[in-house]
């Protein structure tokens, strides 16, 4: 019963972050940019927890457990790399580039995998 409740507690989190972003937004204390920023990035840092979580699951065999490792690092990467331009890229780059780097972790995941099942299907 464990697992919920981080997820839950991150998506508190972002709920916060967006209205109290929002509400600063409408006191004229942050400009539209800086919300969409906020609370655009927040998700990267969201896609990295998770990544950082992937290798500690349990899986059933070896081969599952060399994805998820492999799974882990490009997730986190990426989530990184999705939040370092969506916090210092201008607006256009980050949306590019940050949805670049979250596919460039995902197709690296579906590679390995595929590549793993290939050696073992040649072995």
């Amino acid at each position: 019963m464990k697992e919920p409740i981080p997820a839950l507690l991150w998506a508190g989190g972002l709920l916060t972050l967006a209205l109290g972003a929002s509400l600063a937004r409408q006191q004229g204390l942050v400009d539209d940019d800086t919300v969409k920023r906020l609370v655009v990035g927040a998700n990267g840092l969201l896609v990295a927890w998770l990544g950082n979580r992937m290798p500690k699951t349990i899986t059933p065999s070896a081969c599952a457990r060399q994805i998820t490792r492999v799974a882990g690092w490009s997730f986190v990467l990426s989530g990184l790399v999705y939040t370092g331009l969506w916090a210092f890229a201008p607006i256009p780059v980050a949306v590019v580039g940050g949805s670049g780097a979250v596919i460039a972790g995902i197709a690296v995941t579906i590679g390995y995998g595929l590549w793993l099942r290939a050696k073992a299907n040649a072995a």
